[in-house]
């Protein structure tokens, strides 16, 4: 059962001046593929900010902010759900909220010493 043809088909490698022969089609297509698509760069450089300060990628950065992984038990991941529903956010929201007033707490907790 042969395949379908995601890219260009051989009439269009034929209609850009490609020879006939399966070789060189292959060939002349390995040489586009290596050149750079400079309208594809272009379109890639408007998308993207001035800055890269905020990112999720390698570095775990959000502009300033830093991304941390929590890991919760199933009964725990339920109860975080159900309060965040009742209170009409998100389970996210609501875990960074009590994550800042606990930093808060223990801060002042060391400057009462």
């Amino acid at each position: 059962m042969p395949f379908p043809s995601f890219g260009r088909s051989r009439t269009d490698l034929k209609a850009v001046g490609t020879s006939t022969g399966r070789h060189r089609t292959v060939g002349q297509q390995q040489v586009e593929d290596t050149l750079p698509d400079h309208e594809l760069e272009s379109y890639l450089a408007a998308l993207s900010p001035d800055s890269d300060a905020e990112t999720t990628g390698s570095g775990r950065r959000f502009g300033s902010a830093e991304v941390f992984q929590l890991r919760l038990s199933l009964m725990a991941t339920e109860q975080l759900r159900e309060l965040a529903a009742y209170r009409q956010t998100s389970p996210m929201a609501l875990a960074q909220e009590w994550v800042m007033q606990r930093l808060e707490w223990e801060a002042q907790q060391l400057q009462r010493r």
